[in-house]
């Protein structure tokens, strides 16, 4: 039971010390989560709270509505709502990111412009395609011209392509991980998978129950990540030769601008078939496949999630709260005692 502490100001956001006692009843809905700066964001439906410690040491919990591209229901069918789903989900996340930034130091800003949000998506997606489909396959021309690989018309020249992008996503993560501020982040990603478990297992829902669960879950979007580019590599070797196969342009430099640009406009199908695979990987729970399915990226996340301490604990399950209105409007925990 919660007891009258602060009040929470009218336009929605919360500040408090402690949140250890929040009882959620199962069955419990799915909600899927990201970690930000200094705290969690969860949705759950149509909006999603930001929960995110300041730096007097209190909790500041906001929530919104969720962007969504996926309203109509055409976009709600199976393998049709991968690539919209992918593209609402970075731009909620940029939003929150960029909004976790402000609390965490200790800014009251307005929320992020849209021309703002515009050019910081475009800025992303050209250093994703920059790092993750340019590279690889810049990096594979030069085993074919080292004699170690074919051209681009081959399956070899792929393989390279999917080892040098596997390689750089694996390196990329292992890089920003010495980053003592994405060493926090990945962090409250583990407090944010195991306040998700602890949910969606029916049991009360506080920090000392969220830290007794895996800080690895089945449906993480580094599963997704894996997933993508397992289905991008299968994708480009088989469709890429057969594309220059019908056409093949004269010009070497051509036909290396033309691939590059096949392969960014495949991100669509893949990102939509890799969506129905990770929610087919969760529906199979613990079967035998299920777990194969689900292995590699369940290991990727030892990479991109560390044990949270109760605070940031704490911290996620605010944000779960926030999320699933759970929250009375004015309430302390029981002992209610100064930090």
């Amino acid at each position: 039971m919660f007891h009258p502490c602060s009040p929470i100001p009218s336009y929605g956001r919360s500040a408090f010390r402690w949140l250890r006692y929040l009882p959620f009843l199962a069955p419990a809905p799915l909600v899927g989560g990201q970690a930000v700066m200094e705290g969690v964001m969860m949705r759950n439906g149509d909006r999603y709270a930001l929960a995110v410690r300041l730096p007097d040491g209190s909790i500041n919990v906001e929530t919104h509505p969720w962007y969504s591209l996926t309203r109509h229901p055409l976009l709600k069918r199976p393998f049709l709502r991968g690539f919209p789903t992918l593209i609402e989900t970075l731009v909620n996340g940029i939003k929150a990111l960029n909004r976790s930034a402000e609390c965490s130091a200790g800014q009251d800003e307005d929320e992020i412009k849209g021309w703002h949000l515009v050019i910081t998506m475009i800025i992303s997606i050209a250093l994703a395609v920059g790092l993750f489909v340019v590279v690889p396959h810049v990096l594979s021309i030069a085993m074919n011209w080292l004699g170690l690989g074919g051209d681009v018309n081959g399956i070899s020249f792929h393989i390279w392509d999917g080892l040098f992008k596997f390689l750089i996503f694996v390196g990329y993560i292992l890089g920003i991980s010495l980053l003592p501020d994405i060493r926090r982040v990945f962090c409250y990603h583990g407090a944010e998978h195991k306040t998700i478990h602890a949910y969606e297992s029916g049991r009360e829902v506080n920090a000392d129950n969220a830290g007794l669960f895996s800080r690895l879950h089945p449906r993480c979007g580094t599963t997704f990540l894996l997933f993508v580019m397992s289905i991008a590599i299968l994708l480009h070797t088989i469709l890429v030769p057969l594309l220059l196969l019908f056409w093949t342009p004269e010009s070497s430099v051509l036909k290396h601008a033309v691939t590059i640009f096949f392969k960014v406009l495949l991100m669509i199908p893949i990102s939509a078939l890799s969506y129905e695979l990770i929610r087919y990987a969760a529906r199979l729970g613990d079967s035998v496949w299920g777990r194969i399915l689900r292995a590699p990226g369940m290991f990727l996340q030892l990479l991109t999630t560390r044990e949270p301490d109760r605070k940031q604990l704490e911290v996620a399950v605010a944000a779960l709260a926030g999320a699933t209105g759970q929250n009375p409007p004015h309430f302390r925990t029981p002992t209610c005692q100064p930090e």
